[in-house]
């Protein structure tokens, strides 16, 4: 597994805590300005909304992911990423007995 290196950057203590807990992260913020959350999503399903473009990068684990207004259902594993686009959202799916590890970036806006 690689290892990602985020430099001089200041995080929130409290934590993003939705869905029961079975959705949790924490906000980075960069020296750019940029902010980005890493986090873990337990089994289950879950619909997020996005306010802004996102890149999900998965760093462990594995998910299904439908992004809002397709029928596609594309699987996602460590190491690989999807983009979504501002203003709407994605449904991710993770399987029983794996936890799913992320690096979520906020994209400069539409």
């Amino acid at each position: 597994m690689s290892t990602t290196t985020f430099e001089n950057v200041s995080v929130d203590p409290k934590a993003n805590v939705y869905f029961d807990g079975r959705v949790v992260s924490h906000t980075l913020h960069l020296p750019d300005g940029s902010r980005k959350t890493i986090g873990l999503i337990y089994p289950g399903e879950y619909h997020i909304g996005t306010a802004a473009p996102e890149l999900m990068e998965i760093s462990a684990g594995t998910c299904e992911v439908t992004i809002d207004g397709t029928d596609v259902k594309r699987s996602v594993e460590a190491g690989s990423s999807f983009d979504v686009p501002g203003k709407s959202g994605f449904t991710i799916s993770v399987p029983e007995q794996v936890i799913c590890q992320y690096i979520c970036s906020f994209l400069p806006g539409e």
